[in-house]
């Protein structure tokens, strides 16, 4: 059974800097592409970043491109999320993704199939 687990979330301060993790287990974590979204109230949930399998090709939006950046581990079946220079937009419960239906060069949350439970990110302003 497929397990993805956030952590690293917490409160900064505009300007700031984050890492988040996220620990797999149950799958082939080396073989799928990994996923970043994030969730404000209200909102529909939106891609952040993409990474794949050998960890050499990303995808981000633009509303983070420059500021955010992901990268994995696949000895320690680890994704991260250096978030640098945020802001208080960024402010978001962020899920790590992944799925046999994951590309890096999609953001679509509906090709994700294994989510984590979700970490709070608040910036201050």
């Amino acid at each position: 059974q497929a397990q993805l687990v956030e952590t690293g979330g917490g409160l900064v301060q505009a300007g700031g800097s984050l890492r988040l993790s996220c620990e797999a287990s149950g799958f082939t974590f080396s073989t799928y592409t990994l996923a970043w979204f994030r969730q404000t109230p209200g909102k529909e949930r939106e891609f952040v970043a993409t990474i794949n399998s050998g960890g050499d090709r990303t995808f981000y939006p633009d509303s983070v491109k420059g500021r955010f950046t992901v990268s994995r581990d696949n000895a320690k079946n680890t994704l991260y999320l250096q978030m640098n220079s945020l802001k208080p937009e960024d402010t978001a419960i962020y899920y790590c993704a992944s799925g046999p239906r994951a590309i890096v060069q999609s953001g679509a949350a509906g090709r994700y199939d294994y989510w984590g439970p979700g970490t709070q990110v608040t910036v201050s302003s």
